[in-house]
């Protein structure tokens, strides 16, 4: 397993599809996962320190581990299937649940939970991006710095 930070969410031009990027933390590989639009406004809310006057579901979903004693230990991005990636939830108390990875990133976010990708779905679905293509992430992060996110929201 390696540690990946969210780089962020952006929509995917023609298709109109929200992606959410991850990168390996200590290397050059990057996990697009594409995402449903209440996912991305999610973690674009939660990495943005939006705070809405009531809980959205992942804001419900942490009330409810802390009201529980709990806490997320970490979120694994486990394996990818036909083109379709599968999460799970380690619990301190060593549960662990399945998840969609949208929804375990939305969450380990709002915990401040480290996010983990197996090294097979990095070697099939990881990005590598030569020094010479850090302009264009650097022109990536410069839109997620301007994103917010009404700009997921369906019309």
């Amino acid at each position: 397993m390696r540690e990946v930070d969210v780089i962020g969410v952006r929509v995917e031009m023609p298709s109109n599809q929200p992606i959410v990027l991850l990168r390996e933390v200590g290397g050059d590989r990057y996990l697009p996962i594409w995402i449903g639009a209440v996912e991305a406004t999610a973690i674009a809310f939660a990495q943005q320190g939006v705070v809405p006057p009531r809980p959205l579901t992942h804001d419900l979903m942490k009330d409810m581990i802390a009201a529980t004693g709990n806490d997320l230990s970490e979120v694994r991005i486990t394996e990818m299937k036909d083109g379709v990636f599968y999460a799970v939830l380690v619990f301190g108390s060593g549960v662990e649940v399945s998840a969609r990875p949208s929804d375990a990133i939305a969450l380990a976010l709002r915990t401040g939970s480290r996010i983990v990708c197996a090294d097979d779905v990095l070697d099939e679905a990881g990005l590598e991006v030569p020094d010479e293509q850090e302009d264009e992430v650097e022109k990536f992060r410069e839109f997620l710095d301007h994103v917010t996110p009404e700009d997921f929201e369906s019309h």
